[in-house]
């Protein structure tokens, strides 16, 4: 909010009654009960890969959190939004996006792609005839592009990102170990020892691991290492690089020239993996640098682009046209 700066911060889950829309709790609450709900409630993320995937439970969410940051007087005003999607995002998905905040009650929808916003919370100046590349590691895409002039050049979006990093961790332990485990458990796995590369030289770290042994059905502990995380982690990172390498070599010379002497910064909360800027400068042979605070560099940027008149379109106008 405007003056105020994050007012709130949680993971984009809901927990309901099964069968119906009947919501027990939203965000930090819910995001507690993934994996250990009985059997009449359900904990979902209703956003998946960067877009809605159940567009009612996507506005009940939303209009939990509005509550919870529109207090006193506040809660009858209609604010204006802007939200950020993947640069890859179909006219349908967008417009179910703006239909979405419409009915929420928001007077003005501004859109804004995350890869855009991220560059600008990372302190870069998009509004200059000058080329820069961001890379953003959310948690459903990942988004790569070249802006200049304020705007998206050369683009590349992948639904590969923090959420199937974790996906491609479960699904190794259970080839590798026969061991069952779930969603919270592979992302603490990735923050304990994960990296996308072991440099030579780098004591490698592990972790136990507790889970369901798919065999007897059990409860079983089994350690992890860095080098097994690497393996798993290694087809959705190599995407990510060739996304990465496909995106430079689309772009004007020119603009290649600005990139190569200005290098290329990563933002996103998936950009925090160790090493993975040592792993992508590997691969493109151009210098790789993680912003500062880069989990809030969306955020932050979305907060400035309202600000930025030369960036706002009024996407309500659109819906309300159509």
């Amino acid at each position: 909010m405007k003056g105020r700066g994050v007012v709130l911060r949680e993971p984009a889950v809901i927990a309901v009654v099964n069968g119906t829309t009947d919501v027990k709790a939203v965000g930090s609450d819910a995001h507690g009960m993934l994996g250990r709900t009985p059997g009449n409630i359900t904990a979902v993320r209703p956003m998946s890969e960067g877009v809605i995937a159940d567009y009612t439970l996507t506005e009940r969410l939303l209009q939990a959190f509005i509550r919870k940051v529109l207090t006193g007087p506040a809660r009858f005003i209609k604010p204006n939004i802007m939200v950020c999607i993947p640069s890859g995002i179909t006219t349908v998905e967008k417009r179910a996006v703006i239909q979405a905040l419409a009915e929420v009650g928001a007077r003005r929808i501004h859109l804004i792609e995350e890869v855009v916003a991220g560059a600008i919370g990372a302190g870069i100046d998009i509004l200059q005839p000058i080329g820069s590349m961001t890379l953003d590691v959310g948690g459903g895409t990942t988004d790569i592009a070249i802006i200049s002039l304020g705007g998206i050049v050369v683009s590349e979006s992948l639904r590969i990102a923090g959420n199937a990093f974790d996906g491609e961790i479960m699904r190794f332990v259970r080839n590798r170990f026969n061991l069952l485990i779930g969603d919270r458990t592979a992302e603490e796995i990735k923050q304990k020892v994960g990296a996308a590369l072991l440099p030579e030289g780098e004591d490698e770290l592990s972790v136990d691991v507790r889970g369901r042994d798919l065999i007897d059905g059990m409860p079983k502990t089994v350690t992890v290492t860095t080098s097994q995380v690497v393996e798993a982690l290694g087809s959705s990172l190599d995407r990510i690089a060739a996304a990465a390498r496909g995106v430079l070599e689309q772009s004007p010379p020119e603009l290649i020239s600005d990139v190569i002497e200005r290098g290329i910064v990563l933002t996103g909360g998936g950009s925090q993996l160790r090493h993975l800027d040592v792993f992508l400068q590997n691969a493109t042979g151009v210098p790789v640098m993680v912003a500062d605070n880069p989990a809030d560099c969306v955020v932050i940027g979305t907060s400035k682009a309202l600000e930025m008149g030369a960036l706002l379109v009024d996407s309500s106008a659109e819906l309300r046209r159509g």
